[in-house]
């Protein structure tokens, strides 16, 4: 028997490839962030598209191979992979495949890595099992470990940064703050009696109804639409052709009875998070805004990322299930019926009359919703399990 092995790993290799949006390399950068600057590890990132990476993280450059942003070290990921050293974690999110040159570098380590493969957030009541499976390579002696984030303690949790609760409540306590962030991206002072919304969301035909429903409401609602896939649709509705064309003219507002909506550029995931901060109701989509949305303790609508099998159906039940123990009956079903009207399946005017109708209850709920959520975090929980890995081997 050697010693006992009990610490978290020195350095740590996290591999991501871009689909078609943010959210992989959004989580990814994430977790790199908080690995390397709150527990000293020394964190590489292989990123397949560094265009994307860089709107995420404004002093990146598209064009290195190799540079240093945050902390982090970020590496172009491209066919032609180098022989590197493998690190002591290696992190593969989302299913991606590893290099085969840096997978025959990790069987021939006399002290193997701990391989994760992170996969996709789910509130489906199988991730509790699933996680932490261990998967044996076929040829080499090596295991990979299925890691799932969620939101039960038989899960790996979600990504939550030492301090961020702290600085959503301080921002969110303090008028002026608020007031200077919303100057910062050129919206006009909030009314008494105004809701202000963010809208981030994926191509929906659901769009259309909702904005004609907030621009007949009895309520001024401010609509924030950051730059991204639904503003074609939004630009749409107000009888734009070409959301591209009003831009280079410098239109960014407009105004249908008592809706306004306001065009955001893209924004840092720092200033999204105030964004969400700021906002009585978020529309989120995918994985990575869902969780901040969470986090900013406020009613969020999620639209998840459309399959087409239908099955993201079932994970958006599972999640409104889940989310909405603790609701009243009359807010359980408002909220349910906001998230399938807004993924494609009800009457969106009038799920959101009764989801406004329930507000009250929804926001004390989103911040109860927080307590459950934030002693369950995701890169503690990944640093604890490398330390457990780490004794059975030792023995």
């Amino acid at each position: 028997m050697t010693s006992v092995i009990n610490s978290y790993p020195k350095t740590c290799d996290i591999f991501c490839t871009v689909v078609d949006n943010y959210g992989d390399i959004g989580v990814s950068w994430r977790l790199a962030r908080q690995l390397a600057n709150e527990h000293d590890i020394r964190v590489r990132l292989w990123v397949d598209d560094l265009r994307s990476f860089a709107k995420l993280c404004s002093e990146a450059n598209a064009v290195l191979d190799e540079q240093c942003c945050r902390g982090v070290e970020v590496r172009h990921w491209g066919k032609a992979f180098p022989a590197v050293k493998p690190a002591g974690l290696v992190i593969e999110a989302f299913a991606c495949k590893l290099p085969e040159s840096y997978v025959e570098a990790m069987g021939a380590q006399a002290h193997k890595p701990v391989w994760l493969n992170l996969e996709y957030l789910s509130a489906e009541e199988w991730v509790d099992g699933a996680h932490r499976l261990p998967s044996p390579h076929q040829r080499l002696p090596l295991v990979k470990y299925f890691f799932f984030p969620g939101f039960t303690g038989k899960t790996g949790g979600l990504l939550l940064e030492r301090d961020l609760l702290a600085r959503r409540d301080a921002f969110q306590a303090d008028p002026v703050a608020q007031q200077a962030f919303w100057e910062s991206v050129g919206m006009p002072e909030r009314m008494k009696g105004d809701l202000r919304v963010s809208l981030f969301s994926y191509e929906n035909k659901a769009v259309a109804d909702l904005l004609e429903a907030w621009a007949q409401g009895a309520t001024p609602i401010v609509c924030c639409v950051p730059e991204g896939r639904v503003l074609p649709q939004v630009a749409a509705f107000f009888g734009e052709a070409s959301f591209d064309k009003l831009r280079t003219n410098g239109v960014d507002t407009w105004q249908r009875g008592n809706l306004r909506v306001q065009v955001l550029p893209f924004v840092e995931q720092e200033r999204y998070d105030e964004l969400l901060w700021a906002c009585d109701v978020n529309f989120v989509r995918g994985e990575d805004s869902c969780v901040r949305a969470q986090w900013a303790g406020k009613p969020f609508v999620w639209h998840i990322y459309p399959q087409h099998d239908g099955v993201h159906m079932q994970k958006l039940q599972a999640l409104s299930t889940l989310y909405g123990k603790g609701l009243s009956e009359k807010a359980y079903q408002a909220n349910e019926n906001m998230w399938l009207a807004w993924n494609g399946d009800g009457d969106i005017a009038s799920a959101w009359q009764a989801y406004a109708a329930q507000r009250i209850e929804l926001d004390h709920h989103a911040r109860a919703w927080v307590d459950q959520l934030e002693d369950n975090n995701l890169a503690l929980n990944l640093l604890d399990f490398f330390s457990q890995v780490g004794r059975i081997r030792a023995f």
